[in-house]
């Protein structure tokens, strides 16, 4: 049955509320605890579950989101499975963008004419979470639905950034709210579970029947799923939900993505990366093991290629290829690495011109920051905030929820204090 589902990756919008991370990136292709990047959660997801014709449609700065899909993803020629990179083009029935997700898979439909798909699975590109999507599959294809949609149980305090999903015993969905004020103006769509209240809040994961999707958007001409395509169904399709109380979140801010790095480096993290027999997947890269030279460790994950000397990383993610010079101190920090090595030669050539490598310099600290790749922090800079700064915005980094970004290649001169 497997072979009869398509799965479409939402390469998402600009990703305005992950600026600055996505000022040179699509949102999906944002580095992830070390040695990830976002799409990577729900392609594997996919894959785990048994689903390997994937399409990942794409708009802005698609760029490095293109080059890791074709470096990471290829199935040898038997499996018929695919990643597949579908960009956003310009035809002479329709010059513009896409204008939202649902018009982004409205203007490909043309891709997804293989009469053996039966299914279609639209999942976000910028989401965590670790979920067999088989078993949701299994109860749309159970209940002969034409819509699915995974929805995740949440406490009342948290409705407000959600579409909050009503049923009837049979799980089909009987009422929508987008983003409530608050929990009174849902009471209604209440459910219990382990005596708590809680709601079912959208997911942003949909299983479609293919005939019900083209048909529907065909006739619905609204550019999003969420707020319009999906409430607008409700009435007219039979439409359910899949209860899904897993770990899952939605990775929208710079706040949200900072705690949920952070997260990881914690005794018993919410995502199990070290699940042999569920996977995460990335790109191969032949890089030697992480280097510590008179270093102190401590709760935190260090990527392969890294060198520490004499410096001490608490509760942070050091990402691949991060040079982190002596007397540093590193902490609640997510440092996403380098795409290259500079030789030994080169380095000190740059530093006798007194120029700065790239890495982490002697003797800086750094705390509740997200240093992103390629940077270069001279000797001696601090990078903690100090001042309390909510949100500001300057040449080479910017604060977004208190949390200092440092832009990609910016260059930090030495003594700086942020």
């Amino acid at each position: 049955m497997t072979k009869q589902v398509l799965c479409i990756i939402l390469g998402g919008g600009r990703g305005t509320r992950l600026y600055p991370l996505t000022r040179d990136r699509a949102k999906p292709a944002v580095p992830l605890f070390g040695k990830y990047r976002l799409i990577d959660i729900p392609v594997s997801n996919c894959i785990n579950s048994g689903f390997t014709k994937i399409d990942i449609l794409t708009q802005f700065n698609s760029e490095s989101l293109n080059k890791h899909i074709a470096r990471t993803y290829k199935f040898d020629q038997f499996t018929q499975g695919f990643v597949d990179v579908l960009a956003a083009d310009q035809t002479m029935e329709d010059t513009d963008w896409f204008q939202g997700p649902a018009a982004a898979v409205r203007r490909s439909l043309k891709h997804f004419n293989n009469p053996r798909i039966r299914d279609v699975c639209i999942l976000s590109g910028d989401q965590l979470y670790k979920m067999d999507i088989f078993k949701m599959f299994e109860f749309h294809r159970e209940r002969n639905a034409e819509i699915t949609i995974a929805c995740n149980l949440i406490a009342p305090e948290d409705v407000s950034p959600f579409g909050i999903m009503g049923t009837s015993a049979a799980a089909r969905i009987t009422g929508f709210v987008e983003k409530p004020r608050d929990s009174s103006q849902v009471k209604h769509l209440a459910v219990t579970r382990g005596g708590n209240e809680r709601y079912l809040c959208s997911m942003g994961i949909y299983f479609f029947k293919k005939d019900v999707l083209v048909d529907v958007l065909r006739q619905n001409k609204k550019p999003d799923f969420g707020r319009e395509i999906i409430p607008d169904s409700i009435a007219t399709h039979q439409v359910y939900a899949y209860e899904f109380d897993g770990y899952w979140r939605d990775i929208g801010t710079i706040e949200s993505f900072y705690r949920e790095n952070i997260a990881m480096t914690q005794p018993r993290p919410p995502l199990d990366l070290f699940d042999e027999s569920w996977q995460f997947f990335t790109r191969f890269r032949a890089l030697p093991p992480a280097l510590y030279i008179n270093a102190g460790i401590d709760s935190s994950i260090v990527s392969d290629g890294s060198i520490i000397d004499s410096a001490t990383v608490k509760d942070s993610v050091i990402g691949l290829r991060t040079r982190i010079g002596k007397g540093t101190r590193i902490n609640d920090s997510v440092i996403m690495g380098a795409d290259y090595y500079e030789p030994e030669a080169e380095r000190r050539a740059l530093e006798a011109k007194d120029k700065i490598p790239v890495g982490i310099g002697e003797r800086c600290t750094i705390s509740r920051a997200i240093l992103d790749k390629n940077v270069r922090i001279g000797p001696g800079c601090s990078i903690t905030n100090a001042k309390g700064i909510k949100e500001t915005e300057a040449d080479r980094y910017a604060i977004r929820d208190g949390i200092v970004v440092i832009y990609k290649n910016a260059v930090i001169p030495s003594g700086t204090v942020i």
